[in-house]
């Protein structure tokens, strides 16, 4: 990747440049049986319209606070990349009182009530369906999104030295502290460009994000990831590992 990088955003446009076609995420739900694949291309599409979303319709601005009320998935790490193109900090678990806007899951809607500010839901449903019944209050991140634009631009210049990113276990750190860790538990892991990795854990603790979104993004690699990864049956891991040519399992459980 480009040493130059110092935001999350800098290192998508570098993989976007280097290999548009190669997959970047791949996503598993052992709960309902869905799988997605997403290329750099694709992915960096999503984090273009998510971006447009957040800046124009919620009117988003650099250092604003928001709560992500998401678990590990494929839509969670177009979030946090929308952020980081915005400037917005991505407070992982965060408080909705203390936001200034919240994106949350189909779980967590009461809670994220809280936030006085701008109220995003996602249904995460496969293939990125809409809530079957619109929660009140909430803008459908499936419905809003779509019409977006394709290509985003930042109406201001993120500083990589400004906050960028919160989360439990790691404090809050900034767009070029967050590529140098995801750097260095990359060379930790021995990820170069080409390596899969594939991870089960979480997104609310800086292992979880690192080793399922950043790292690999920051060696040119990519992600298997995995939630519900407990009910996967006998023998489905090793499979699984097998057909998407998997060379890191570290983060599995």
């Amino acid at each position: 990747m480009n040493a130059t990088d110092r935001t999350p955003a800098d290192l998508l446009r570098s993989a976007l440049a280097a290999d548009p076609g190669r997959p970047l995420i791949t996503f598993y739900d052992d709960a309902t049986g869905e799988r997605v694949e997403l290329s750099v291309a694709t992915f960096a599409n999503w984090v273009a319209k998510t971006a447009n979303l957040l800046q124009g319709d919620l009117a988003a601005e650099p250092g604003d606070r928001l709560a992500l009320l998401l678990p590990a998935h494929w839509q969670t790490a177009v979030w946090l990349l929308a952020c980081s193109s915005v400037g917005v900090v991505a407070d992982v678990g965060g408080d909705p009182a203390e936001a200034d806007l919240v994106v949350s899951g189909p779980d967590s809607l009461e809670a994220a009530r809280a936030c006085s500010g701008e109220r995003v839901a996602l249904a995460l449903r496969p293939l990125g369906g809409r809530f079957p019944q619109p929660p009140a209050g909430f803008a459908d991140y499936a419905v809003e999104v779509p019409s977006q634009g394709d290509r985003f631009a930042p109406y201001a210049p993120v500083d990589p030295d400004e906050p960028a990113l919160a989360v439990s276990g790691a404090g809050e750190l900034t767009g070029a502290e967050l590529v140098e860790r995801a750097r260095a538990d990359a060379a930790a892991r021995g990820l170069a460009p080409g390596s899969r990795l594939l991870s089960g854990l979480s997104y609310d603790t800086w292992e979880g994000l690192s080793s399922g979104l950043y790292a690999p993004l920051a060696a040119g690699g990519s992600v298997v990831l995995c939630r519900h990864l407990d009910q996967l049956a006998d023998g489905g891991l090793a499979k699984r590992t097998e057909d998407e040519r998997v060379t890191d399992t570290l983060a599995s459980g």
